[in-house]
C-alpha cells in the first residue's frame, strides 16, 4: 500500500493545474467522496496493527499535498494575469475620492443660526416626543381650545387613551422649558425637527424643520422685535428684499404677527411658491402673551419678550430657489450634489 501512496503522491506533485475545469477533475480524482485518497483510506482500516503507524503517516502526507496543490491552483487562478499588468499604465493619478455634500437644510440652519447667535442668542435644543404641557398647555392653549386644532398632531396612546405625549408640533416647547429652568433675560433661539399631520404636497410636509426664538427682559417692545426681524433677513436674503407685516393670531403670543417678504424666486412676478401673489410668508411672531410668562413661574407684570418662529425648509426653498418642498426629503443625490460648492 505504501507503494500505492508514493505513485500516487508523485502524480499529484507533477500534475498541472490551468484552468477551473482541471481544478474539479483533480478535486474529483483525488479528494472527493470516491475520490483516490478516500479508497485509500478504506483500505488502511484492513491494514495490521504493526503496518498503520507507517502507511497512516504516508497516507496523510498525500491527504496534504492534495489539498495544498489544489489551494495553489486556486490562488494562481485569482492573481491577474501578466497581460492586465502590462495594460495598466502605473504613472497616471489614483482615482479622486468623491467629496459628499452638505444637505441644503443643515446649511440653511446653520446660516440662521449663526446670524441670530452673532446678536447675542444662544442655542437651546428640547425632545421631540414631548409632553401636553410643553407643547400646548404652557403655551396658552387651553385643553379642548380650537385653538389646539390649528396644529394636526400626533399623538402617542398612553395608558387610558389619554393623549399625554406627542410628537411636538413646534420648537416652543423648548422655550418654555428654557423658562421654566432660567431667570430673565433670556435670549434663545431652538433650531429642530417639529412634525404635524398634514397633507404632502410641494409647500407642506409632515415633518420639517423649525429655528424659533425668544427674547425676555424688562422694556422688551414690539420695536425690538421689528428691527431683530429686519436684521435676519438683510442678512439671509440682502438689503433689497421688501418686508411687509400682517397681523395675525397665536395663542401663545399678543399681538401677533406674520412677516412676509417679496418672492425671491419669481421677483414678486409671481409663481406657485407664492401663489402667484408676489409675497411668501416666512415667519411667524409677536409679544409673548402674560398667560405664558405666568405659567413658566416670569413675573409678567415686570418682563415682557418677543418670540418667533420660522420654517428652514421655507428659507432654504428662497435661498436657493426651489420649488418644491418635497425634494429635501428624497435623498436624490443628483439634486443633493449641487450643494457641494455652498459652504
Amino acid at each position: 500500500m505504501e507503494e500505492k501512496i508514493k505513485s500516487f503522491l508523485k502524480e499529484i506533485k507533477e500534475s498541472s493545474i490551468n484552468n477551473e475545469e482541471d481544478a474539479e477533475n483533480f478535486r474529483l480524482k483525488y479528494l472527493s467522496k470516491k475520490g483516490v485518497i478516500t479508497s485509500l483510506f478504506e483500505e488502511f482500516k484492513t491494514l495490521p496493527p504493526e503496518l498503520r503507524k507507517s502507511t497512516g503517516k504516508a497516507l496523510n502526507e498525500l491527504k496534504q499535498a492534495a489539498e495544498q496543490k489544489l489551494a495553489e491552483a486556486k490562488v494562481i487562478g485569482q492573481q491577474p494575469s501578466a497581460i492586465s499588468h502590462q495594460l495598466t499604465d502605473l504613472s497616471l493619478p489614483a482615482d479622486p475620492f468623491t467629496l459628499g455634500s452638505r444637505h441644503p437644510i443643515s446649511i440653511v440652519k446653520k446660516q440662521m443660526t449663526d446670524i441670530f447667535t452673532k446678536i447675542g442668542f444662544v442655542v437651546s435644543e428640547g425632545p421631540e416626543i414631548e409632553d401636553d404641557w410643553h407643547n400646548f398647555g404652557a403655551l396658552n392653549f387651553p385643553p379642548n381650545h380650537p385653538a389646539r386644532d390649528m396644529q394636526d398632531t400626533f399623538f402617542i396612546e398612553s395608558e387610558g387613551g389619554v393623549p399625554e405625549w406627542l410628537l411636538r408640533t413646534h420648537t416652543s416647547s423648548v422655550q418654555v422649558r428654557v423658562m421654566e429652568n432660567q431667570k430673565p433675560p433670556i435670549r434663545t433661539i431652538s433650531p429642530g425637527r417639529v412634525y404635524r399631520n398634514e397633507t404632502i404636497s410641494a409647500r407642506a410636509h409632515c415633518q420639517f424643520h423649525q429655528v424659533e426664538g425668544l427674547y425676555i427682559d424688562e422694556g422688551v417692545s414690539f420695536a425690538d422685535l421689528k428691527q431683530t426681524l429686519y436684521y435676519f433677513v438683510a442678512e439671509m436674503f440682502g438689503e433689497k428684499i421688501e418686508i411687509r407685516f400682517r397681523p395675525s393670531f397665536f395663542p401663545f403670543t399678543e399681538p401677533s404677527a406674520e412677516m412676509d417678504i417679496s418672492c425671491i424666486i419669481c421677483e414678486g412676478k409671481g409663481c406657485p411658491v407664492c401663489k402667484y401673489s408676489g409675497w411668501v410668508e416666512i415667519l411667524g411672531c409677536g409679544m409673548v402673551h402674560p398667560n405664558v410668562l405666568d405659567n413658566c413661574k416670569i413675573d409678567s407684570n415686570k418682563y415682557t419678550g418677543f418670540a418667533f418662529g420660522m420654517g428652514v425648509e421655507r428659507i432654504a426653498m428662497l435661498k436657493f430657489r426651489i420649488g418644491d418642498l418635497r425634494l429635501f426629503f428624497e435623498n436624490d443625490m443628483r439634486f443633493l450634489s449641487q450643494f457641494k460648492s455652498v459652504l
